[in-house]
């Protein structure tokens, strides 16, 4: 009997992990990416000698990537280099008022008790609890597809749940064990990436705490692209067929069976199909409607993670000190927040982040000079223009040079801005987001948008909408649920 034909869309993380999953055990598979180069969000761009890699910057949870590589027998040394940054960040909290995250926890610790006498024995009682939470909640809630409450339901699991803290908010958490504004503020940063205020986020999350402190931040030599590549590489190793230039434009079905996906790159007849594209444009816009999984009002009505506004600059000089990561706390994160979540509009005083990776990685910039990128948290939705983005540019920039002392726009010689309108054109991204869904209480696991179509039998859903959520390593993670469940529904005889 022959393999199985699978078509996948989408080769962010997500769509690669699951379409190299189910080659490996024989499946037939064909991977359609829409742009002219993998990776999704995780695309890289060069320009004028200066190399940007477009999305994630932070590399975090290095057991995620260690074992989805052991799971073909491979390891991550395999592909690329990893360096243990240190520092880790920095956090700038005004002029001459900044925090140098240490990469090891001794000297977190020693920093720890600088700043709160006492507080580096209460962070290793939070850490301990976290490390908790990581080893139940990356180990074993996020392989769970989310499909039915009995998944949770197991008195051990249910014990585990009670223990990690899912009722409590993360901002109340924190700050049982904190007192002091800047360890609080260093202790919520690592839950802006789940995409909600830590009031919002439950205290379940604390498990970032331990991935970012504990675990430690890391940065792949030659840029997050290099992931990318050694995820490509070992697709086409397994088999995996990869189209560019292939946009997927509807997906035709035979009852209750999609049998065929059509793209700008031809016709692709399917026995399964997995979406790793974005979920709200397959389910609303590529789907015909009798198969679509939600209504629109559904979707209004999810809460959406940030958008960004990025910056891409190429610097004739070398920057002085900024570390590889550094966040900028100077204005008042709440008011911030409120712009985001709230009250969507353009941000009165944004906070920022900037990402230096030329200072890790000689290859990124031409010598003597740094590739810098900026971001700036936003509502998603936002009017976007040329104009608004120019004038966020000079504010940032206003604020930026004062705070590290140095002039940084009479050095730019490459310029180029990312927002909305783009990752809508280039990602089809639902209202111009970034980060995908936000994890609130109320979208976390079987609350998030299912995995499965209802209407479609063969027709699955991968990636940052669903579950486990958003990030590079659940997305890596949600492409492996999608074949653990393909494996069962259609094994590959």
């Amino acid at each position: 009997m022959s393999s199985k034909k699978v078509v996948v869309i989408g080769s962010g993380f997500a769509g690669l992990s699951a379409a190299t999953t189910l080659a490996d055990k024989g499946y037939h598979v064909t991977l359609l990416e829409k742009n002219s180069t993998p990776g999704g969000r995780a695309r890289v761009f060069d320009a004028e000698g200066y190399k940007f890699d477009m999305g994630p910057s932070w590399y975090w949870m290095p057991d995620v990537f260690e074992a989805y590589f052991e799971r073909f027998g491979k390891k991550v040394s395999d592909y690329y280099e990893l360096i243990r940054l240190e520092p880790g960040y920095t956090i700038v909290f005004g002029e001459n008022d900044r925090m140098t995250v240490p990469g090891n926890m001794a000297g977190i610790e020693a920093m720890f008790e600088s700043y709160e006498p006492g507080s580096a024995a209460r962070l290793r009682e939070f850490m301990k609890q976290a490390a908790y939470k990581y080893e139940v909640g990356i180990n074993n809630l996020v392989y769970k597809p989310s499909r039915s409450i009995s998944e949770f339901t197991s008195p051990k699991l249910l014990f585990d749940m009670l223990r990690m803290d899912i009722f409590q908010s993360m901002s109340k958490h924190v700050r049982k064990y904190f007192k002091h504004p800047k360890l609080i503020k260093l202790m919520e940063f690592p839950v802006l990436f789940l995409g909600a205020t830590p009031q919002n986020t439950p205290a379940l999350y604390s498990l970032m705490n331990y991935a970012d402190l504990s675990l430690g931040t890391w940065y792949p030599q030659g840029g997050m692209f290099e992931i990318v590549k050694a995820f490509v590489s070992l697709a086409e190793e397994k088999g995996v067929k990869i189209v560019y230039n292939a946009e997927v434009t509807a997906i035709d079905a035979n009852g209750r069976m999609a049998n065929k996906v059509r793209s700008t790159a031809g016709d692709f007849d399917a026995d399964i199909v997995v979406a790793g594209a974005d979920y709200h444009h397959i389910d609303q816009k590529v789907l015909k409607p009798e198969h679509r999984n939600y209504s629109a009002d559904y979707w209004k009505k999810r809460t959406m993670a940030p958008s960004s506004l990025l910056f891409y600059l190429g610097l004739n000089k070398k920057l002085e000190g900024l570390t590889h990561h550094t966040l900028f706390f100077d204005e008042e994160f709440d008011q911030h927040a409120h712009e985001i979540y709230t009250d969507p509009k353009w941000p009165t005083k944004p906070l920022f982040y900037t990402s230096l990776s030329s200072k890790t990685d000689p290859s990124v910039a031409p010598e003597g000079t740094d590739n810098l990128v900026i971001l700036v948290p936003l509502a998603p939705d936002l009017e976007d223009s040329e104009e608004i983005r120019e004038k966020y540019y000079h504010l940032i920039m206003d604020r930026f040079e004062r705070l590290i002392g140095q002039s940084i726009r009479d050095a730019v010689v490459y310029k180029r801005s990312y927002a909305h309108n783009d990752f809508k054109t280039d990602y089809h991204a639902f209202r111009g987001n970034a980060y995908g869904l936000a994890n609130t209480l109320l979208q976390t696991a079987i609350l998030k948008p299912g995995l499965k179509n209802k209407k479609l039998d063969n027709l699955y859903f991968t990636g940052q909408l669903t579950v486990p959520g958003p990030g590079v390593p659940p997305t890596i993670i949600s492409g492996q649920v999608i074949a653990g469940e393909i494996f069962k529904e259609f094994p590959n005889n």
